[in-house]
């Protein structure tokens, strides 16, 4: 009996291409798409009505099932409710880490299980593999498209239960794949942006859900108040632009004490650090090396490091100072293509070796 896969079909060509490599391989496959209440009229958006639209267009062209699951209380409570938390306490959080943890692999993957399928898919570009020790996370062939960073919070126990079968593919390979099987979606464009901001960005999504921004000082590192701040929702560690302050130097947010409502600002070589605490750790392999490499946002490359660990956290200190550190962002170790684990950026340390 062929093994029973469903995959999580955004209506974009990644998750299509997905479910088209299953089926060719044999495999019994069932397509579902997250139904997480986002009314937006952009085609690229992966979680809306027209996602829904293509996805369903994509499972008739592939003669597979498709099913529609309601997450929108999930996304709300676990996603968004977190993402508009970390803001108010001065944070910059990455909404795709609690998606996959929460939604992906977490209700969606429990969900998936109960129905008797024997694996969830992805379209993410990411490799899971086995050898003595078990499963293990790995970035893919195509580097650029990595999306290790967003899912190292999968928990190792759940790596088994996993496929992404892109994993060896590059994305104009899978683009092609689309065009050669005539899929619906072989043209349709990516989304780059926060699935549920429908909004023009961050801030003004912000600014409709958080009804009490109160203004407050902005100060350079001594202490000098230098300007107002409308809320510290609105900025992020390494932000110049929207500060309102007339400088003579350009002026960058590198710190927010949301406890004082309190900004400080300072020049470009004073967003450098050499070191963070990271909590909400996620291990995925024992035993790493002495020193390994990191990764403290997503388009920047890894940086070598030497990480211990005190009690639930992780304490990091980097070969090289690194510049804006963001507290809220995730902080994901490799070893060479392998994934080790990660954690949540606590706190940003200065001046240690």
């Amino acid at each position: 009996m062929n093994k029973k896969i469903l995959v999580a079909m955004s209506g974009g060509v990644d998750s299509s291409v997905a479910a088209l490599l299953l089926k060719k391989e044999g495999y019994d496959v069932s397509g579902v798409t997250m139904c997480l209440g986002i009314a937006t009229d952009d085609s690229a958006k992966c979680c809306g009505a027209s996602a829904l639209d293509d996805a369903k267009r994509v499972c008739d062209r592939l003669q597979i099932p498709h099913y529609v699951f309601d997450y929108a209380s999930q996304l709300e409570k676990k996603v968004i409710a977190h993402f508009i938390s970390e803001y108010q306490k001065g944070r910059t959080p990455n909404p795709c880490v609690e998606c996959n943890r929460h939604l992906k692999f977490g209700t969606l993957l429990d969900k998936a299980l109960s129905l008797a399928f024997d694996f969830l898919a992805t379209g993410h570009y990411a490799a899971i593999g086995k050898n003595e020790n078990g499963y293990f996370l790995a970035r893919p062939k195509d580097k650029k498209k990595d999306q290790t960073y967003f899912l190292y919070s999968i928990p190792y126990q759940r790596l088994g239960d996993i496929l992404f079968p892109l994993a060896r593919f590059t994305k104009e390979e899978v683009r092609d794949l689309a065009k050669e099987h005539s899929l619906p979606v072989a043209a349709k464009q990516e989304s780059q942006d926060i699935c549920f901001v429908t909004q023009k960005n961050s801030q003004e999504f912000l600014s409709e859900r958080v009804r009490e921004c109160k203004p407050g000082p902005i100060v350079d590192l001594h202490g000098k108040l230098l300007g107002r701040h409308r809320g510290i929702i609105f900025h992020t560690i390494g932000q110049r632009a929207g500060l309102g302050i007339s400088h003579p130097t350009p002026l960058y947010v590198l710190s927010i004490d949301s406890g004082r409502n309190l900004i400080v600002v300072g020049e470009k070589k004073d967003l450098m650090a050499n070191g963070l605490v990271a909590s909400d750790v996620n291990i995925l392999a024992e035993n790493w090396p002495k020193e390994v490499h990191a990764k403290i946002r997503y388009r920047k490359k890894g940086a070598l490091c030497r990480v211990t660990k005190e009690k639930d956290k992780l304490k990091v200190v980097f070969a090289e100072g690194q510049e804006a550190i963001t507290p809220g962002q995730s902080v994901v170790f490799y070893d060479h293509d392998r994934v080790l684990g990660g954690g949540i950026i606590d706190e940003v340390m200065h001046g240690i070796y």
